[in-house]
């Protein structure tokens, strides 16, 4: 049966991000899911270099033993699925690892999914010929190549909820996708159904920074303030069948919901509104209606889509002193 209502809290919005406000969020959300993004664009080419440098470091998120160990007694306990980037360029190793860290809590019983594919390093030079960055053949970069990594979507991870997995444990995916997943799983979307996935990508870019839609991007103390900045919640979300969604935070926590700081959130690092580019869909943010429905609570409608481009976007790091 279709879920009538989705609720999803953020747990991360990159590899250093506090731990905090993710055993929050799991312990008094009464959360549907959990998702961490962890990842930065330089991340994975980071981490292949340490990788390189020691043969002992396993690939994924350096704070994955913390992290889990503050949310996976109260998901699990409470039926919350967890999504997360935290596999850097070893989700197979991260979701081993989180199978051994449910062990040690004494939890049983939970399938725990790694989703992969993203590395092309080893073939992305016959994948294409020019670098958009430069115009340059993608050729001259074989000598300094260290990784490439497409942004995949969401798909993967639907397909990894529809086989039961509780926890599901990604390498490289586009920031919003993480979130999208989720909606895509329990409202039974249609991949293809623009209008839908364009407002879950909405969505998920709405989630996906943590604090900065709670007011982290919007504060500037003596200009700008918001309450107790040094305690930032990281944002909830009711998400209804349609594409409607409610932004929250759990009650006491500092920062806050408004307006503005949903707006700042939604522009940050879009080039264009009306055509944000994801491995699901073209994004449109151009007829989001954004009301403000009670003290840090921010109802969304009107978000929306283009039929998705027929490639993906790919980046690669290279040694350049």
């Amino acid at each position: 049966m279709t879920k009538t209502l989705v609720r999803i809290g953020s747990g991360a919005a990159w590899w250093g991000d506090r731990v905090e406000p993710a055993a929050l969020n799991a312990e008094r959300g009464e959360l549907d899911y959990l998702c961490f993004e962890t990842m930065a664009e330089a991340t994975v080419s980071a981490a292949q270099v340490r990788a390189r440098r020691d043969p002992s470091f396993p690939g994924y998120d350096t704070y994955l033993d913390d992290r889990m160990r503050a949310v996976l007694p109260a998901c699990m306990r409470q039926g919350t699925r967890i999504v997360t980037n935290q596999g850097w360029i070893n989700p197979k190793g991260a979701a081993e690892r989180i199978v051994a860290l449910l062990r040690e809590l004494g939890i049983t019983g939970v399938k725990v999914a790694a989703v992969g594919g993203s590395l092309i390093t080893d073939h992305v030079l016959e994948l294409a010929d020019t670098i958009l960055e430069n115009g340059q053949p993608t050729r001259t970069l074989q000598s300094t190549l260290i990784s490439a990594e497409a942004y995949m979507g969401a798909e993967p991870i639907v397909e990894a909820l529809r086989a039961g997995a509780q926890i599901v444990v990604t390498g490289r995916v586009a920031d919003p996708s993480l979130f999208l997943a989720p909606l895509m799983f329990e409202f039974g979307w249609d991949p293809l159904d623009h209008e839908k996935i364009g407002a879950g990508t909405g969505i998920g870019h709405l989630l996906e920074c943590g604090a900065q839609v709670t007011g982290g991007y919007f504060a500037d103390p003596g200009f700008k303030d918001v309450p107790d900045p040094w305690n930032f919640a990281f944002p909830i979300a009711d998400v209804e069948p349609s594409g409607a969604v409610t932004l929250s935070k759990v009650a006491g926590t500092g920062g806050a919901i408004t307006l503005q700081t949903v707006k700042e959130q939604m522009l940050y690092e879009v080039h264009d509104p009306a055509n944000y580019l994801t491995p699901d869909v073209v994004a449109d943010f151009t007829q989001a209606h954004l009301t403000q429905v009670g003290p840090d609570r921010v109802r969304v409608t009107g978000l929306t889509g283009k039929p998705r481009t027929p490639t993906l976007k790919v980046s690669m790091g290279c040694t350049e002193g």
